[in-house]
């Protein structure tokens, strides 16, 4: 079987020194070599991408504890840590600069995901309730990286806004379908793994609960 064509470049890097003291006075540069403010909507945006990215591989950790069981969400984690790389390396440029070849997310990882929500989704049980994080430690992370994931689609949209034509349109698409996927991806894992739901219940508030004798 002949290899697949690559359609990205390869990464070209030499991380021989890990600190070059230029972040010192509160800069640091676009994938065009622009100087930039590290606390810019582009930098939390794209900062925002990693810190899911990290959640996203807490997550794949606990699916290798879980064994073949949950092995299937495992191989689509670190597939959507790569994309979420890619997705930081467009957001990491200005239109202008990027390379016909710049990694990056299309159509085409928003259509996937939506193929493994429909598929995934299928065999849950209908919800009654809005549901807790929690049940195993891998739900639990998920969510975590759901709302990470909510977090910088609504920076993608910032961005969007301020910087008019200067976001990848597939960026916020991406974010969204993947924050949705998160949802049903940690519902799946407890469903596999059959462990009992945590739905919200809202009389388990003390306001609601009677004074004690």
């Amino acid at each position: 079987m002949s290899e697949q064509p690559k359609i990205y470049n390869e990464p070209r890097l030499a991380l021989n020194r890990i600190y070059t003291r230029r972040g010192d006075g509160g800069e640091t540069s676009l994938v065009g070599g622009q100087r930039v403010a590290k606390d810019v909507l582009r930098i939390e945006c794209y900062g925002t991408v990693d810190e899911l990215n990290a959640w996203l591989g807490m997550a794949r950790v606990s699916c290798v504890d879980w064994g073949a069981r949950v092995e299937p969400l495992g191989d689509i984690l670190l597939r959507v840590q790569h994309e979420l790389f890619n997705l930081g390396s467009a957001l990491a440029t200005l239109p202008a600069d990027m390379h016909p070849k710049q990694p990056r997310v299309t159509g085409a990882e928003v259509e996937r995901l939506e193929n493994e929500i429909d598929a995934m989704n299928a065999g849950l049980p209908a919800l009654r309730s809005f549901v807790l994080p929690g049940g195993l430690r891998l739900n639990a992370e998920l969510h975590g990286a759901r709302t990470v994931c909510r977090r910088a689609e609504r920076l993608a949209v910032a961005l969007a806004r301020e910087e008019e034509d200067q976001v990848p349109p597939e960026a916020v698409s991406y974010l969204n379908r993947l924050s949705d996927a998160l949802f049903v991806w940690s519902r799946w894992a407890n469903h596999r793994l059959a462990l009992d739901e945590v739905l919200w219940e809202p009389n388990q508030a003390s306001s609601a609960k009677a004074p004690s004798e």
